[in-house]
């Protein structure tokens, strides 16, 4: 027979130690082996399983037992671990636990009492060596040398944290809060807790590992032998909460988390981050020689109980203990909870025989993993007590309502991670033998409850603490991959398979669910992948036809639905510049060559749709006034109002007109114009040029096409109006085209007596009657609203009207009586005989029709008082034959020329055409009651062609001078000899 031997494997970490006792523990036939986490005892569980197979590995843990009939070696946390089995050889983990306050006492009862029959080995750090030493006398010692350099890289923001980083904090809201920043910055973390469960956290690993996201958040459990691809440790604290004290952490055990930054033969750094100080240099060349104070007492609890009654137990544990290096541990759970119960009457009558109060010591040795409060806890374990003691067992239905209870995925991350603490009490309890009728099927029924919290908690901690879409473009720019970004028909953007925001014209548009830092570091992934597609975008947009570029009203350039820049003011008015939206990456050849197809398109667009204005303005010929008038009529952007430009419309005498009117150019009554650009795209144009040039922050813009008036918003200038090709008048505008045609048949009114408004007026205007008031009275009318009887006798059929072609007033003149005045100027405004009268209209639904025009009873003289004949009623009684029918009243207006000195209405400069007129209006006495008397009617004609002789005007103002003939004058004579005449 072997003689048994123990060895203490000592040194610091990265020194394979766990490595050499699974390598010592497989060289046996049977071995069990100890470690301090549940984490590390299910990895080394997969390891050993991959060596050896799943039929002779078992796994224990105090929420997990896998154990096949044919089990050879055991895996074990060291609270778990069987100690009575004879194995040959058996070996505990980080054995410096030996000095833990809360679990110290177990770890000192495995190196004083647990041996193998051939071999133990206890594996730990070297400040372990006097206590072994002094406990074990026949233990040998192997030191372990450290495969990696480990150096103090100082204090690093998180978010300067080089990659393949664990960052180290000490509580879950600290751990939470580093991993929330690390997400945004850095793309994300995975999270690893001892709360944890093995599925959770290997899930959390697998992320890191994998190379998914760079960084780890963790608690101090990583400190436990966890072998990952650690280059660098950060920790974000120097003090710790202990289960019932902050305290400061001791050097040994910075070392010991520190000692996980290198993996095999790869060097390490560590540091502190965040608000953690920087590390005092003597504990910072401590860490990194491994040189630390020796442990000089282990915590012990008397493992030698008295099971005679509950006060002898827990006399028993309370034992103190013996010598200097031994003390007796703090009060754990297990005992607070015993003399928490003990005190109960109820427990002490059922704890009379020592079968009992070991039953009861078992219950209370379950954990307080939900971490509530004692009494809490105590009261569970008493429940559970009172069942197994009265029944023998716990009830299959009460275990299946809590179980019920805590099988649900819903929640964040605090309540999946409470569920999770909560079903670990459940597990424990069916992995006791005895306690269950159907052990089997509660410990699998459990186990799953376990995997799909931990899966829910998983997913829950990915979701928040991982953002894969940064994660992924960052790592693969980290490793200088070329980077494909792909742009679908809805513009949305991915770069290796991940959406990172939209392409709107030639600007990125990150995904507005990140927060500023994620979309920098998004926005520099995304560009990288984006700059070919840039030079591809810009070369079909040169190419491009200008029907698929447009303007918007407030002067945005627009490729289809997208923005690809604006207008802006240029040194002329109809030469604006064009600002490209181009992102700033893209380049300056993208810049350049879509601001180059821009300024091609509003120049070819402006040439093309004011293309009669600008002929014009090119027109050599013109010379003199007529050129100022057409350099006038280019600022106006082909429209200008006639009271504007008075005095310059009066200046030009009938050939310059001539020339004028050859460019399209046409002189009304209120505005000259030039009609082929009212159209609706001309308009459109104008308005948002016209914006531009007078800096205009809200660019007005242009009614519907085809409607003849529109409602006017209160304080809308007449400017913005004209520009939009209307005239305002009252509360409405209309079209100035044919405000021409109506201000035509106006001049075939008596407006000093007084006329109504016919039906080609209102047809024109599209109007009702009240309306139509309105509109007269803003064009300096005075209307009288009266009512009469209506006549209902049948019109005579109207002869066809004659089509009277006049250019000046006085071939107006002769198709009628008396009429109101153009304005100021030499002529009557052009007739638009071109221009046809629209289609009816839907300005606006009247509130009721528009009356009927009342034409004139043939061979009668009815007036408002006439009396209308009655009309035989079809059908009637004979005694109601002979009553006079109601009369039917109508409503109609008189119209008579009354101008106002200011606002809208006709202008009021001098003579135009007629003389002997002002305004428009025959004027009454002037200056001293005289009244000037004009009898040479137009143009100095003596009244022929003109108004019938006899006819007098009058001036309010005193008559002008006469202008001196000039004798080289080829009509001087003439006109000598009707001066004379006079």
């Amino acid at each position: 027979m072997r003689e048994s031997t123990v060895t203490a494997v000592l040194g610091p970490t990265n020194t394979g130690k766990t490595h050499y006792a699974i390598e010592r523990m497989l060289a046996y036939r049977s071995g069990v082996i100890g470690l301090p986490l549940r984490l590390l005892a299910r990895e080394v569980y997969d390891r050993i399983v991959k060596l050896r197979g799943p039929s002779v590995v078992a796994l224990v843990t105090g929420e997990e037992r896998i154990v096949p009939q044919r089990v050879q070696y055991w895996v074990c946390t060291v609270e778990a671990m069987p100690t009575d089995i004879g194995a040959d050889f058996l070996a505990v983990d980080e054995i410096q636990l030996c000095a833990d306050p809360e679990r110290g006492h177990v770890f000192t009862d495995r190196l004083m009492h647990a041996r193998g029959r051939h071999e133990t080995l206890l594996l730990g750090a070297e400040t372990m060596r006097d206590a072994i030493a002094a406990l074990v006398p026949e233990a040998q010692f192997m030191r372990r040398e450290r495969f990696s350099d480990l150096t103090y890289a100082g204090s690093k923001k998180i978010s300067r944290m080089p990659p393949r980083s664990a960052i180290v904090g000490f509580s879950v809201e600290n751990v939470y809060a580093i991993a929330e920043l690390l997400r945004r910055q850095k793309g994300g973390a995975a999270v690893v807790m001892g709360a944890l469960s093995p599925r959770t956290r290997n899930a959390q690993v697998a992320l890191y590992q994998s190379g998914e996201v760079d960084y780890l958040v963790a608690t101090d459990a990583i400190g436990m032998g966890l072998n990952l691809d650690i280059t660098h440790v950060a920790l974000s604290g120097l003090r710790k909460f202990d289960g019932r004290r902050m305290r400061d952490l001791q050097p040994h055990e910075l070392g010991q988390i520190a000692g996980r930054a290198g993996r095999y033969k790869a060097h390490g750094s560590f540091g502190v981050t965040g608000e953690a100080p920087p590390l005092d240099e003597g504990v910072a060349e401590a860490i990194e020689t491994h040189r630390f104070a020796p442990i000089r007492k282990l915590q012990w609890r008397n493992t030698d109980l008295d099971f005679g009654s509950l006060q002898r137990l827990i006399a028993a544990l309370e034992m103190p203990a013996e010598g200097d290096l031994l003390i007796r541990t703090r009060e754990a759970d297990d005992l607070m909870a015993l003399k928490a119960l003990a005190g109960e009457p109820e427990t002490a009558v059922r704890t009379s025989s020592p079968r009992a109060v070991r039953l009861l010591w078992d219950v209370c040795r379950i954990p307080d993993f939900r971490g509530i409060s004692h009494a809490q806890h105590a009261s569970l374990l008493g429940r559970i007590f009172g069942f197994l003691h009265e029944l023998g067992r716990v009830p299959d239905d009460w275990m299946a309502r809590q179980v019920k209870r805590i099988d649900r995925l819903d929640g964040d991350i605090d309540t999946l991670s409470k569920r999770l603490a909560y079903i670990r009490t459940w597990t424990f309890v069916a992995q006791r033998s005895g306690w269950l009728d159907d052990e089997s099927h509660w410990r699998g029924e459990t186990r799953a409850v376990e995997d799909r919290l931990s899966d829910a908690l998983h997913g829950a901690l990915t979701q928040r603490f991982v953002d894969r879409r940064t994660s992924v473009l960052l790592r693969r720019l980290k490793q200088k991959e070329s980077l494909v970004a792909e742009v679908n028909d809805k513009g949305e953007v991915t770069v290796a398979d991940q959406f990172v925001g939209r392409l709107e014209g030639f600007r990125f548009s990150h995904d507005t669910s990140q927060t500023p830092e994620e979309a920098k570091m998004l926005h520099q992934a995304a560009m990288t992948a984006l700059r070919p597609e840039f030079h591809l975008r810009a070369d079909r947009f040169y190419n491009a036809p200008d029907t698929e570029i447009d303007f918007t009203e407030q002067g945005g350039l627009m490729w289809g639905e997208h923005a690809v820049g604006k207008l802006v003011k240029g040194a002329d008015a109809l030469k604006p510049t064009v600002k490209a939206f181009v992102e700033e990456d893209a380049g300056h050849d993208v810049m350049e060559k879509v601001t180059r197809r821009l300024q091609h398109f509003i120049d070819r667009k402006i040439a093309t749709l004011f293309e009669p204005l600008l002929a014009m303005s090119r027109d050599e010929t013109l010379a003199g006034l007529p050129r100022g008038f057409a350099f006038q009529m280019l600022e106006g952007f082909g429209v200008r109002p006639r009271d504007g430009i008075a005095a310059e419309v009066k200046a030009l005498d009938q050939e310059a007109r001539g020339h004028l009117r050859r460019h399209g150019v046409r002189f009304g009554q209120y505005t000259v114009f030039m009609p082929l650009l009212l159209k609706p795209a001309p308009t459109r144009l104008r308005l948002v040029l016209w914006s531009l040039w007078n800096d205009l922050d809200h660019f007005p813009e242009a009614p519907p096409p085809g409607l003849v008036t529109v409602p006017v918003p209160e304080g809308t200038l007449q400017e913005h109006a004209a520009m939009s090709g209307y005239r305002i008048a009252g509360a409405r505008a209309i079209r100035i085209d044919m405000l021409e045609r109506l201000a035509d048949q106006l001049r075939g009114q008596d407006s000093r007596a007084g006329f109504e408004a016919t039906a080609d007026m209102l047809s024109i205007t599209g109007m009702t009657l009240e309306q139509f008031s309105d509109l007269l009275q803003g064009l300096g009318y005075h209307a009288e609203k009266g009512e009469r009887v209506k006549v209902k006798a049948a019109p005579p059929p109207a002869p066809a009207p004659e089509v009277v072609e006049a250019t000046d007033t006085a071939e107006a003149a002769e198709a009628g009586a008396e009429i109101a005045p153009p304005p100021a100027g030499e002529e009557a405004p052009e007739t638009l005989e071109a221009v046809a009268p629209p289609a009816p209209v839907a300005v606006e639904a009247p509130a009721e029709p528009a009356p009927d025009v009342i034409p004139e009873a043939e061979g009668a003289d009815a007036g408002p008082d006439a009396e209308p004949a009655a009309e035989p009623v079809e059908g009637a009684a004979a005694d109601t034959a002979s009553e006079p029918a109601e009369p039917e009243i109508e409503v109609f207006y008189t119209f008579t020329w009354a101008p106002r000195r200011q606002g809208g209405g006709r202008p009021r400069e001098g003579r135009e055409g007629r003389e002997g007129r002002h305004g428009g209006k025959p004027q009454g006495k002037g200056k001293g009651g005289k009244r000037h008397e004009n009898k040479g009617g137009r143009d100095g004609r003596d009244g022929k062609g003109g108004k019938p002789q006899g006819a007098k005007t009058y001036h309010a103002r005193p008559p002008k001078k006469e202008k001196a003939i000039d004798p080289d004058n080829p009509f001087a004579a003439a006109l000598m000899g009707l001066t004379e005449k006079k």
